[in-house]
Formats: C-alpha cells, sequence, structure tokens
C-alpha cells in the first residue's frame, strides 16, 4: 500500500494535484475530518488487494484541532505504518492573487483580508511543511508543469529533492524579476539587434542562438554559468530551498539573454538531476507590443 497525504496551503493546488493522481490510480479521498484518521491508520494496518494506492486530502478544512493530526502522525509513526507527505506551498503574493481573481474567501479570513487568514494558515500548518516528503512550490507552476513533477515522484517513481528551478529571461528595460534568487547580466556579449536581418527574430531562432554563442566569450560564460549553477544546487537543496529563479538579463529580453536560457536549461536538463526544471521568457513578446502602440 501506497500511502500519501496530499495537504499544503489552501490555493495552492491540492485539489487539482488530488485528481492527478487519480489519473494515475490512486483512490483519492479529500477534506476527511480528522478524528477518522485513527480508523484510517487502522484499517491501512490490513493488506487490501483492490487498493494499494490511496492520496488523502488534508488542509486546513478538515478541522481547527490541527493538533489532533499531528498527534494520529506521531501514532502512525510509533506503530510504523509507511506514509508519504506531499506538501503544496505557493507564495503569499500568488496566493492573494489566485484568490482574488477566483473571488473565493480564505477558509481562515472570516471575511477579513485574504493575507491574514494566509498567514494564520501557515503557523497551523508549519508542522505539516517540516513533516513534508516532497514539497512543491506551486507559484510559478502551470498545470501541465504540476502534473509532470507528480508524474515523476507518484507513476515513475523517481528521486526528487524537493527543488523547482526556473530559468527565466528579462529585460532590464522592463525591470528585474521581483522572485528572482540569481541575476546574470549578458549585456556584455555580442548583440544582434545591430545586424539587420537579425533585429526581427529572437532567441528562440537559431540565426540569432548561433550569432551569440559563436562568441568565445558566450561559450565561456556559459560554461562557468553552468558550472556555478551545478555546484550551488545541492547546497540550496541541503538548506531546504524549494524554488530557485535563475533571472537571465538583456537589453530588452529579446535575442542574449533568451539565448543564454535556452543554453543553461539545455545543459542543467542533460545533468539527469533530481529536481524540477522550466524555462521561461518574460519579456520576449514586449518588443513587439511595445512597438504596436
Amino acid at each position: 500500500m501506497r500511502f500519501v497525504i496530499v495537504t499544503g496551503m489552501s490555493g495552492a493546488g491540492k485539489s487539482t494535484a488530488l485528481k492527478m493522481m487519480e489519473d494515475m490510480g490512486y483512490f483519492c479521498v479529500d477534506n476527511m475530518p480528522i478524528p477518522l484518521m485513527s480508523k484510517l491508520a487502522e484499517l491501512l494496518l490490513v493488506p487490501n488487494e483492490e487498493i494499494t494506492k490511496l492520496a488523502l486530502g488534508l488542509d486546513i478544512r478538515s478541522g481547527q484541532n490541527m493538533e489532533e493530526l499531528e498527534k494520529i502522525l506521531d501514532e502512525m509513526d510509533a506503530i510504523n505504518l509507511k506514509y508519504e507527505v506531499l506538501f503544496l506551498d505557493a507564495s503569499d503574493e500568488s496566493l492573494v492573487k489566485r484568490y482574488k481573481e477566483t473571488r473565493r474567501t480564505h477558509p481562515l479570513s472570516k471575511g477579513g483580508r485574504v493575507e491574514a487568514g494566509i498567514a494564520l494558515e501557515r503557523n497551523k500548518i508549519q508542522f505539516l511543511r517540516n513533516r513534508a516528503t516532497y514539497i512543491l512550490d506551486t507559484s510559478r507552476m502551470l498545470t501541465r508543469e504540476l502534473k509532470a513533477e507528480l508524474n515523476k515522484i507518484f507513476a515513475e517513481n523517481k528521486e526528487y529533492k524537493n527543488l523547482y528551478i526556473t530559468v527565466l529571461s528579462f529585460g532590464f528595460k522592463y525591470g528585474i524579476p521581483n522572485d528572482a534568487d540569481l541575476v546574470f547580466d549578458v549585456r556584455f556579449l555580442p548583440n544582434p539587434y545591430y545586424i539587420a536581418e537579425l533585429r526581427p527574430q529572437s532567441g528562440n531562432d537559431k540565426p540569432v542562438s548561433d550569432y551569440v554563442m559563436k562568441s568565445e566569450t558566450s561559450q565561456e560564460f556559459l560554461k562557468k554559468l553552468t558550472d556555478m549553477v551545478q555546484f550551488l544546487i545541492p547546497h540550496y537543496v541541503e538548506e531546504g530551498k524549494n524554488q530557485l529563479v535563475i533571472a537571465i538579463g538583456c537589453t530588452g529580453g529579446k535575442h542574449r539573454s533568451v539565448t543564454l536560457a535556452n543554453e543553461l536549461y539545455k545543459n542543467l536538463s542533460l545533468s539527469q538531476q533530481a529536481y524540477g526544471l522550466k524555462k521561461e521568457h518574460r519579456d520576449l513578446e514586449k518588443d513587439a507590443i511595445t512597438k504596436a502602440k
């Protein structure tokens, strides 16, 4: 029996994750009252050929007495009942935005500010985060990306180190990304903007990418950048960091930064590390939008 407790911050994607796990063959139960957990633990000790994979959704709605849940988990540990905890998290900014977009009320806000409810919830469920086997930060994740990460863990049974990396290109003239952890300026590299036939294209186009990467400086920078990031990753994992945003910027976020972000993403993909990875080009289309105005 593989037993997974799916929990986390309200609005971080627990219901979506449960639906995805159901598609993977898990028998899913959402929002079970905490007092019934003890009965469930007893049932799990009895072999069941029909149900071999169970996912239980628990969050702040399951009951105000979260201390009782902590006690039940301690009892399950004492009898050596194996379980995994998937904790879905997101930044406060992302959660507030999601609540405003859906016009839902946070379960602990009591009609007040969403931010207050989020802060209270974080405090109440911190013990679950501390027990987590896997932590997924969904702040920057698309639905398909969340599905891919869950598939790695619960379908392909791959090792997972609770770190999700976003390689992000941007343009300095549009501002440095607020959530960037590492920022690299590549404005010193050869600029395709000054080549008439390359200017309308982007770093996603081969002629632009080839132009930027034919420079020895670009090649050397990419090598040193890749080495440094690969050196840092295990230390971030050890520290307990769950989300790493590597921002690479040029002037407009269209040519050099896109090229280097693509190359770094490719190098990290080849390293076969047990972390989530995505790339994003924040300002790629802004040049065309600006000119159209």
